[in-house]
């Protein structure tokens, strides 16, 4: 079937917020892979400061974890989905934190989200945007110069392997939960978009076309190792002192993403 796009996969999303959290919480690796992937920013003094966007913020798990790891930033957090959107502001937040409803695509164009931002956070997100490449380009463009986008997505390696896995996990476990809970398109949805989405290789080399710097692959671990990843890169211009540099990206850059970042959480569940 073909994917779900713009007003109609906001509309499923709508649907499927009411079970949402509910699945997320039968896997608790959900979020603790979340964490791993907003710690990757490196944001100094946590985010004391800083002006932060989280992309794509659905019931506030990825807004949760930004908090995690820049309890003291700016955070506006913006969803295509009304449903999912009122979910996340209903939950407990700071003052600092605040929510907007408004596809990816328009925020240039959105009044809350005018200016800057030092750094964003995008889960989940290009998996299911019609126009990646637009979609990386206006991110980049609501960036400082040097600013930092992490992305949290499933890319498949490519190999048997790793599709095997998950369509095992799929098949087994997230699609027939769907059906149980009435949103049989939406998780249908989530299963192809991730089977036909680019590998790491490819995305990465999306950031870079789109003119972000020193993009980086990193794993993440459990059975999602192959299957999620982060991606990290800056947007053009110089640096500032916002983001922390040394020993910890020095061990994601050589590919020991697992130590840089804390113990292992082999488990893991399907979302978004």
């Amino acid at each position: 079937m073909p994917l779900l796009r713009d007003a109609e996969l906001s509309s499923a999303f709508d649907h499927g917020s009411r079970a949402y959290d509910r699945l997320v919480a039968a896997n608790p690796g959900y979020h603790a892979h979340l964490r791993r992937s907003a710690r990757r920013l490196r944001l100094r003094a946590g985010g004391a400061g800083l002006r932060l966007l989280d992309l794509g913020c659905g019931t506030g798990a990825s807004t949760a974890a930004l908090l995690a790891a820049a309890p003291h930033a700016e955070i506006v957090a913006v969803d295509a989905s009304a449903g999912m959107l009122e979910r996340a502001a209903a939950k407990r937040w700071p003052p600092s934190v605040s929510f907007v409803h408004a596809p990816v695509e328009d925020l240039a164009a959105t009044a809350a989200t005018s200016g800057r931002f030092d750094a964003a956070f995008a889960a989940y997100l290009f998996r299911n945007v019609a126009d990646p490449d637009g979609t990386l380009a206006t991110v980049r463009d609501l960036l400082v110069p040097g600013g930092r986008l992490a992305v949290h997505e499933y890319a498949l390696a490519g190999g048997a392997a790793e599709r095997a896995v998950w369509a095992m996990v799929c098949k087994g476990i997230v699609l027939p939960a769907g059906r149980l809970v009435g949103d049989a398109a939406l998780y249908r949805h989530l299963y192809d978009s991730v089977v036909g989405f680019d590998t790491p290789a490819v995305f990465g080399r999306r950031m870079r076309q789109a003119g972000f710097t020193d993009v980086r692959v990193l794993p993440l671990p459990g059975w999602q190792t192959g299957i999620t990843h982060t991606f990290v890169g800056r947007s053009p211009g110089a640096a500032g002192e916002a983001f922390a540099a040394g020993a910890a990206d020095a061990a994601d850059a050589a590919g020991d993403a697992f130590a840089a970042d804390g113990p292992a959480d082999d488990t893991a569940g399907a979302g978004r």
